[in-house]
């Protein structure tokens, strides 16, 4: 019986492929977890599924629009992306991000190898960061706010997974929320941004400072809860869901 030679990826037939072709199929995965773990197969892989025609990109050494899909700030990117794409945000230095709405499906993830590399800061006196009314995505970033909250849901379905959401101390704590939904209640939104199935889903991320962790006023409760206690850091995985 012949031995087996070990598995290789320079010789998986779909490394025959050039570039652009590559680069074309890995454009039909997921965003989070598909495209980024395609990033840790090879150097080749990872020049590709990090690619700037594949991405959004924050940038805050960018100067205007100059360079095709790179943008000065968060607020810029969202209002130049369209539905479903993906905004890739540089890691390094703090973006700042009061009030943004995400009226369409998008993606935002941290462009460091940790959470903490990646840091939104919301300036006092603003009701959040983000403000969702659309299936959205968060991923390996920090968001930071004074007062307020983090991330205001309002509807869609809103998936949190690898951050960092902190409300920093502050006598008036009880003002302070990193998680906030209102979805299900009676608010009027346009036709444009109703969705049926509204969710908050919140898997292997640490939530520091505030009143509590999630705080909700339409018809979403708190629901299948668990905590890991780490050596330094408290991670949290759990739903915000309508009551089966």
């Amino acid at each position: 019986m012949k031995n087996k030679k070990p598995f290789s990826s320079s010789f998986c037939p779909i490394n025959n492929l050039d570039d652009g072709c590559l680069m074309h199929i890995l454009s039909f995965l997921s965003p989070i977890p598909d495209r980024y773990n395609t990033a840790l197969v090879c150097h080749r892989w990872c020049y590709l599924a990090c690619h700037p025609r594949l991405w959004l990109r924050v940038e805050q050494s960018a100067k205007g629009l100059s360079e095709p899909g790179v943008f000065p700030s968060i607020e810029t990117a969202v209002s130049a992306a369209r539905p479903g794409d993906t905004i890739l945000i540089a890691a390094g230095g703090r973006h700042l991000a009061s009030n943004i709405k995400i009226n369409k499906p998008l993606c935002l993830i941290g462009g460091g190898e940790l959470p903490d590399e990646t840091t939104l800061l919301c300036s006092r006196g603003s009701d959040s960061a983000l403000e969702f009314l659309s299936t959205s995505k968060l991923a390996n970033l920090t968001v930071k706010a004074e007062l307020g909250c983090c991330l205001l849901h309002r509807s869609g379905r809103l998936t949190i997974d690898l951050c960092i959401l902190q409300c920093e101390s502050s006598p008036l704590d009880y003002l302070s929320c990193p998680i906030i939904s209102t979805a299900g209640g009676n608010e009027v939104l346009s036709s444009a941004v109703k969705t049926n199935g509204d969710r908050v889903s919140v898997s292997q991320t640490r939530i520091e400072g505030g009143a509590k962790a999630v705080l909700t006023s339409g018809d979403l409760t708190l629901q299948r809860v668990r905590v890991i206690y780490a050596r330094t850091s408290v991670y949290f995985w759990f739903d915000v869901d309508s009551q089966s």
